[in-house]
């Protein structure tokens, strides 16, 4: 279940429009200056640093961002990354969406260990448990538990505990290739 908060547009007009009375224009620019460097930069310690000082964003040890990832401009604060979690090229994570008549904002976390594949995107409000696995393209519109895989418009789990009994990183699977465990 996602957990957010919804707060009615304050007028007539939809509730982007009123978008800059909740975070200054200068705040939300300075966020997406951030953000659209670290989209290109290939550096990833680097990177992290930049969301956790200049963002406010709970990012964990040794976690790998891929290019364009995209982070939210206006709450960034709201998302947590656990370790060694892997965000793919061109991945969307929002903690606000604005609808005609109100808006929604709420953290995301995002736990240990996982792995989101390219082009997926995470709505607010969103828990991503540990371990849990979320296909390229998804959209990620409700919490995922620890462990499962996740794939689809909107993501399903497709099967649960992912990594149980799979063998070590680097151990032989019988096939001449070793897998790797997230």
């Amino acid at each position: 279940m996602r957990k957010y908060k919804s707060f009615p547009s304050p007028g007539e007009k939809n509730s982007m429009q009123y978008s800059f009375s909740l975070v200054s224009l200068p705040r939300v620019a300075f966020h997406f200056l951030i953000i659209t460097f670290c989209r290109y930069l290939p550096f990833l310690e680097f990177k992290n640093l930049l969301y956790r000082h200049f963002l406010g964003m709970k990012v964990g040890r040794n976690v790998s961002v891929g290019l364009m990832a995209m982070f939210d401009v206006f709450f960034p604060q709201l998302i947590s990354i656990g370790d060694n979690t892997i965000i793919g090229y061109n991945v969307t994570v929002l903690t606000h969406e604005f609808l005609v008549r109100e808006y929604h904002k709420g953290p995301v976390e995002i736990g240990a260990g996982v792995l989101i594949g390219s082009n997926a995107t995470i709505l607010p409000g969103v828990r991503i448990g540990d371990g849990a696995v979320v296909g390229a393209g998804s959209l990620v519109n409700r919490d995922i538990p620890p462990g499962a895989l996740a794939a689809g418009v909107p993501a399903r789990i497709r099967r649960r505990e992912v990594g149980a009994g799979r063998p070590e990183a680097g151990a032989d699977s019988g096939t001449g290739s070793p897998e790797m465990t997230v």
